[in-house]
């Protein structure tokens, strides 16, 4: 699933495959996919039920903010690649998009972003939302809080960084520049 998301994100424009199954065009469509999930890993009984809701939470806001910050500004195909299963006795959620990217989406509402490791560093650790004045942007902060709680394992890539979180964040350079984002969730 890894590389199925790596390689979707990394398809050239016009090659990007928007017949799979793991792309889900519009938000009601990941919603549908989201809430399959949940009652996917509900009924299979392998991850402990109130795990099964931080999960989804969790990929319920990385998955809707590939939509909140990149409506009207999708470079190619609109929508994300979500794809979820057990491999190694291990659930592996990957979400993609082929938005903007974070450092783009924030430098809208603080300029003095100049690069993508800071841009990560500011989305997982201060209130701010690439949608101001609108009153949000605690999301990611969300995300990171319970990652450690749950003892949950992150990576998430946009344009050169790459931030790593369990109990600690970490945040390098990224092997390879992503246009977009790409999270793996691994409970």
């Amino acid at each position: 699933m890894e590389k199925l998301g790596y390689d979707w994100i990394k398809s050239e424009a016009g090659r990007v495959d928007i017949s799979s199954g793991y792309y889900c065009q519009t938000r009601d469509v990941f919603q549908a996919r989201l809430e399959k999930m949940q009652n996917d890993l509900l009924a299979d009984g392998r991850i402990k039920e109130d795990q099964v809701y931080i999960v989804s939470a969790i990929a319920g806001e990385i998955g809707n903010n590939s939509f909140d910050h990149n409506l009207g500004n999708w470079p190619d195909a609109p929508g994300v690649f979500f794809a979820y299963g057990f491999s190694d006795g291990k659930l592996k959620i990957v979400l993609a998009d082929r938005g903007q990217g974070i450092l783009k989406t924030l430098k809208s509402v603080k300029p003095e972003l100049t690069d993508d490791a800071r841009a990560l560093d500011t989305a997982f650790n201060e209130k701010i939302s690439g949608r101001a004045p609108e009153n949000r942007g605690n999301g990611l902060k969300f995300v990171k809080a319970n990652i450690k709680s749950a003892g949950l394992r992150l990576i998430f890539i946009s344009g050169k960084a790459e931030a790593g979180l369990d109990e600690k964040m970490e945040i390098r350079e990224a092997k390879e520049k992503l246009n977009g984002c790409l999270a793996i969730l691994t409970v």
